[in-house]
């Protein structure tokens, strides 16, 4: 076969579980392929949705084109899609109450329409995606408890320091819109920082 379907991703999963575990039961799932030698998942799918107890579900360097099926997995916090072919922010709402993370770094996310759904989310790591708009980043002005965000690596990103600016002044760029933050691309926002930021806001 070209594709592992989620499916038999869960199948193989459980044979390399001791006896007496359950998928169903895990708490933290990891479907990545290649340590498996097996081909890439390219489709989310209904199995998901037996996941019950996941809270990190696990699907990076994949091949997923489009986030779905996520409908029955009632307890995810932490979504991680990174090294995927993503193009938006999309099939987030079976989820919207539970999930607190997104990890969706070397992607091919343009836009984030749709992320403000996510009123719980905390962590949002999209470096390395193509966002070249700072309008996409002021979005998540309406994410009440998110409080770190990377998206280093992104077309805005690059475009701006090869305008010459530098990472400082990138920096407040993000923070003025984005004031809550109190890591940005790894590194602590200090209050002096802020206060900078927030002064030219």
């Amino acid at each position: 076969p070209t594709m592992t379907t989620c499916k038999d991703a869960l199948k193989k999963l459980q044979e390399t579980l001791e006896e007496g575990q359950k998928v169903e039961e895990l708490e933290d799932v990891r479907l990545c392929m290649v340590p498996w030698q097996l081909p890439l998942i390219t489709k989310m799918d209904a199995s998901l949705g037996t996941l019950k107890k996941c809270k990190h579900l696990r699907l990076s360097s994949n091949q997923i084109d489009r986030i779905s099926a996520l409908g029955g997995m009632e307890s995810l916090e932490i979504l991680s899609l990174a090294r995927n072919q993503l193009k938006k922010i999309e099939g987030l709402d079976p989820v919207v109450g539970t999930l607190k993370q997104l990890w969706i770094s070397y992607n091919n996310i343009v836009g984030l329409a749709g992320i403000e759904k996510l009123q719980n989310l905390e962590v949002l790591y999209m470096s390395n995606n193509k966002v070249h708009d700072v309008k996409e980043v002021e979005r998540l002005q309406a994410l009440p408890k998110l409080t770190e965000f990377l998206f280093h690596g992104n077309i805005y990103h690059t475009r701006f320091l090869a305008d010459g600016g530098d990472e400082k002044e990138y920096r407040l760029e993000i923070l003025k819109r984005l004031p809550n933050l109190k890591i940005l691309d790894g590194v602590h926002v200090e209050d002096e920082e802020r206060a900078e930021a927030t002064g030219r806001a």
